[in-house]
């Protein structure tokens, strides 16, 4: 039982409203921590006699929370007014869908945009935006069209009509909010800068370029800009093309990052905007930032989200950032992703942020309505349990309702007349689908909330017990990866870094750590290396775990090279996968990691077939390291390296070593130059228990699969188990040399919550 539930009086046993505050990592109602269970309920898409229907599942399925996007485009009518009481229409009446939830003990997350995806026609901004404001669209490369419906966010028109969008629907909110009324967050636009990464498509309208060319000279110099940019003179048409055509050839690399910084501060701004705007009008509780970035079932790409957005939240007072989660069927190939972010999103929070997810994937997953895949419903068991094991305060189930879409008023001729492109029929994949009929996802979800609330007051106030081992986050890593079509270099830059950074080649680190068996914290290497940049403003200051494991491409921050090096130097560890660094962001030669351990790339093996033939990489290990075989590779970073230097792996073709471990003052590094196959997790145990780390958490099982999170608080201890494994896995648990499990059967997809 909840704390919270103990002076409740509320309809269907649901917590008291009360004062929502984020302190020390958690969300207190009234003071007492507390976790918020939402499911996401378009009411513009049901009609309005469907409502308390929907809300009474929700409800019954133990969900404590409502959320809902707020569309624009559904409450502007075709003359311009605003329509948010339901005088033209039943389902535009807000205050009654909000009242509605809590009269039934729900509480409320608003989220008004003024983006809101959610598959509608123009991303949820009105048609009259776009007419009114033509040169709100922004141009790309060369003065490009933007392929998608964004708009550029600093344009004073979108701004003065937004505002004026937003304060009509917090005139809704504010006499709603907590601690009197039931609305206990109000989110602040969405997914802001996913429209232009995806597109490639930089914000490059005269606007920006301007605010630009600006931000360069105050940082460089106006000389130093044009040099960066290949113009002679000040001429602003001559540096406004070189900035569209992407700068200077010869420094293309140190344009593109510059450009990368200027997109993160350009967005930072625009949320500030919208933040003192909200805050201006009344608005007193949390507000929220979805984090974008998963897609295609992995969350590999999920961390350009958090680079491009944290500058907007890290340490700010009463904001909270939230995960944009779609991964499908959670398996041993994206269960690491789904760790590894949950990690990320929470190392560049403030200390009193918790981590949080805005869209938590629900349902079948069958998103095309065209069977092209199912999950199961233990998988969203899988994804709450190993999410809330790891710190989250809040889950919005996003979709748990399907609907309809309404006719769209004034709608133009683009083949369908509604507010969206799906058709009629919207959240098909839910677990309550368009016609209120529920999926076996919603009976899975509905006997998990049964079971973590018996253990809520431990995973709203616990940690993760953690190894000593930090994951190494690079934030300039997962920069906006804009590239211009002719900047070949850039491209070969941005091509290694996805390939090398983060989960590592191959995603063989990341799967070696949660699959092997670790638990760590991510570290945010930047904030730690340079704490005076804009990147770290708000951080906590952390110290560092002696181990840092980090994978990283050729491109590494200077200061981040020399920050490992004395870590190492100092007594620390680094087990750093990948390429040899040898360049920092901006292009520029950078090689004072390899340098202070006498090392040099000795060229670079890959798999190929080419006219020479075809070549496939294999590497072998040394006394000191044996492997039960060779094992092939797709690629191995050769190396030079000092006589003192231990040679753990050499690449078979050219007898050149590929992992070594070498000394540096009172620490140590090994460097893994080889996509090492995460399959063998026998052999990443023996590198990291070089460095005298082992697992706390010891699983002795028959199979791989089974993947563990130990929470600990001051209500007790909780390990929560999933197998991942479409097969049943027999293993026995021990934390700390303390048997929590006796020898024991997971059924396949099976999970438990085991006190100790």
């Amino acid at each position: 039982m909840s704390p919270a539930a103990d002076t409740d009086t509320r309809p269907g046993g649901l917590p008291q409203r009360g004062q929502i505050a984020l302190r020390s990592g958690r969300i207190e109602v009234d003071g007492t921590p507390a976790l918020l269970l939402s499911g996401e309920v378009h009411y513009f898409r049901l009609r309005r006699d469907e409502w308390a229907d929907r809300l009474t599942q929700a409800r019954d399925a133990g969900m404590d929370t409502i959320a809902s996007y707020i569309p624009w485009i559904w409450h502007e009518l075709p003359n311009g007014e605003l329509d948010l009481t339901g005088r033209t229409c039943p389902e535009r009446d807000l205050p009654a869908f909000i009242d509605l939830c809590d009269s039934l003990g729900l509480r409320f997350l608003a989220r008004p945009g003024p983006f809101v995806m959610a598959e509608l026609k123009n991303e949820g901004i009105p048609d009259r935006i776009y007419r009114e404001y033509p040169d709100a669209r922004p141009n790309g490369w060369d003065g490009r069209n933007a392929t998608t419906e964004d708009l550029d966010y600093h344009h004073s028109g979108f701004l003065t009509e937004a505002e004026r969008w937003l304060g009509a629907v917090v005139e809704v909110l504010a006499p709603r909010q907590a601690p009197d009324g039931p609305v206990v967050g109000v989110q602040l636009d969405n997914e802001v800068g996913m429209l232009a990464w995806v597109s490639n498509t930089p914000h490059l309208n005269a606007r920006a370029v301007g605010d630009l060319l600006t931000w360069l000279s105050d940082r460089h110099g106006t000389e130093a800009t044009a040099k960066l940019l290949g113009v002679t003179g000040d001429d602003p048409s001559q540096l406004a093309a070189a900035v569209r055509a992407g700068g200077d050839p010869a420094q293309t690399l140190a344009f593109h990052h510059e450009l990368g910084l200027w997109a993160r501060d350009d967005f930072a701004s625009y949320l500030r905007h919208l933040e003192s705007f909200t805050r201006d009008q009344g608005i007193a509780v949390p507000l929220l930032i979805n984090v974008h970035g998963t897609g295609g079932g992995r969350g590999t790409t999920f961390p350009i989200g958090i680079s491009q957005l944290a500058p907007a939240y890290r340490g700010r007072d009463g904001l909270l950032a939230g995960s944009d989660y779609y991964l499908g069927e959670l398996t041993v190939q994206n269960a690491a992703d789904l760790y590894l972010c949950n990690a990320i999103l929470a190392c560049v929070n403030g200390p009193d942020q918790p981590a949080s997810s805005l869209e938590f994937e629900a349902g079948t997953g069958d998103y095309g309505d065209n069977l092209d895949a199912l999950s199961s419903p233990e998988s969203g068991v899988h994804k709450t349990l190993l999410t809330l094991g790891q710190g989250n305060r809040l889950i919005n189930y996003y979709l748990l309702t399907g609907g309809r879409n309404p006719v769209l008023e004034g709608s133009r001729d683009d083949g369908i007349p509604r507010i969206a492109f799906t058709g009629e029929r919207h959240g098909f994949a839910a677990p309550i689908d368009p016609e209120g009929r529920t999926t076996p996802a919603l009976d899975a979800l509905a006997n998990l909330i049964k079971e973590v609330r018996a253990y809520q007051p431990i995973l709203a106030t616990g940690r993760q017990l953690t190894d000593e081992l930090g994951f190494g986050f690079v934030a300039d890593h997962y920069l906006t990866e804009y590239a211009h079509p002719t900047a070949t270099s850039r491209r070969e830059q941005v091509e290694d870094i996805e390939r090398h950074r983060g989960f590592g080649a191959r995603d063989a680190l990341g799967r070696a750590i949660v699959l092997g068996g670790y638990h760590v914290d991510a570290v945010d290497l930047q904030a730690i290396a340079d704490p005076e940049s804009a990147w770290a403003a708000g951080a906590t200051a952390s110290k560092a775990p002696q181990t840092l494991v980090l994978g990283t491409a050729r491109t590494l921050g200077a200061k981040v090279q020399r920050w490992l090096t004395e870590h190492v130097r100092s007594g620390g560890n680094l087990l750093l996968t990948g390429r040899l660094p040898d360049r920092d962001q901006d292009g520029a030669p950078c090689t004072i990691l390899a340098d202070a351990f006498g090392l040099s790339a000795a060229g670079f093996s890959i798999d190929r077939r080419d006219e020479s033939g075809p070549y496939w990489p294999t590497v072998t290990g040394s006394g000191s390291f044996p492997l039960d075989a060779d094992l092939r590779v797709n690629s191995a970073q050769l190396l030079q390296a000092p006589a003192e230097a231990e040679v753990l792996l050499s690449e078979v073709g050219s007898g050149l070593p590929c992992a070594i471990q070498a000394q540096l003052g009172a620490g140590s590094m090994i460097f893994v130059g080889c996509d090492f196959s995460a399959a063998h997790l026998d052999n990443w145990h023996a590198l990291f228990s070089r460095f005298g780390v082992r697992p706390r958490v010891g699983i002795d099982a028959d199979r791989p699969g089974l993947v563990t999170v130990p929470v600990t608080s001051e209500h007790g201890n909780l390990l929560i188990a999933v197998n991942l494994a479409p097969y049943a896995v027999t293993a026995s648990i021990g934390v700390d040399g303390q048997q929590v499990q006796q020898p024991t059967t997971f059924p396949a997809r099976g999970h438990a919550l085991l006190p100790w």
